[in-house]
């Protein structure tokens, strides 16, 4: 795989192979994009459950907290939270991507995903940003700041069956904000009994 370079990337958002909704010029940077924080955030508070069960919804674990333009949100000390980028990406189905965090927020301690940094060919939507504090400060963040950034791969070849393909199972295309777990959906309801049981 090669590493798209800021030309290649200008180029392939000129064609309408790369999508990037808002684009701002300014962010491109020698081998990636970056991303701008939106407003929405989704929060983990105490429920009556004595644990999170994977096989269950978890949409009831988590409240959606919005702030204003000039409001901080702030992030406590080991604390974990979901926000999103406020650009809405659209990838081919020849091109993978990473996002990572800034450099000059990792040296604050904060973290913008724990593993969820691989996308897709042929995702679209915004991305889920899995942000945690790893300092013993709490950190304030702002709507529209840059929060992470995006770099491009091209694959060997197109993929068979790119993200969203029927089938697939694909739980997040089209997410527009802050989006909980869903790998509940990945478990059968009647799990069956393996042949010659």
């Amino acid at each position: 795989m090669a590493v798209l370079s800021d030309r290649t990337i200008r180029e392939l958002l000129a064609a309408g192979r790369l999508g990037i909704d808002p684009f701002d010029p300014e962010a491109v940077q020698p081998a990636s994009v970056d991303l701008r924080l939106d407003r929405s955030f989704r929060v983990f508070r105490s429920t009556a459950r004595p644990f999170v069960d994977v096989r269950e919804p978890v949409d009831d674990i988590t409240e959606l907290v919005t702030v204003e333009d000039a409001e901080p949100f702030i992030v406590q000390p080991a604390a974990f939270c979901l926000g999103s980028t406020l650009e809405t990406i659209g990838l081919p189905d020849d091109i993978v991507a990473r996002v990572d965090g800034k450099s000059s927020l990792g040296r604050l301690g904060l973290l913008v995903h724990a593993t969820a940094g691989y996308i897709d060919p042929g995702w679209r939507g915004r991305l889920t940003l899995e942000l945690s504090n790893q300092s013993a400060m709490p950190i304030g963040l702002y709507f529209g700041m840059r929060i992470a950034q995006i770099s491009f791969f091209t694959l060997t070849s197109a993929a068979e069956r790119p993200y969203g393909s029927p089938g697939l199972g694909s739980k997040y295309q089209g997410q527009t904000g802050p989006t909980p777990s869903r790998i509940s959906r990945e478990f059968d309801s009647s799990p069956q009994e393996p042949p010659g049981n």
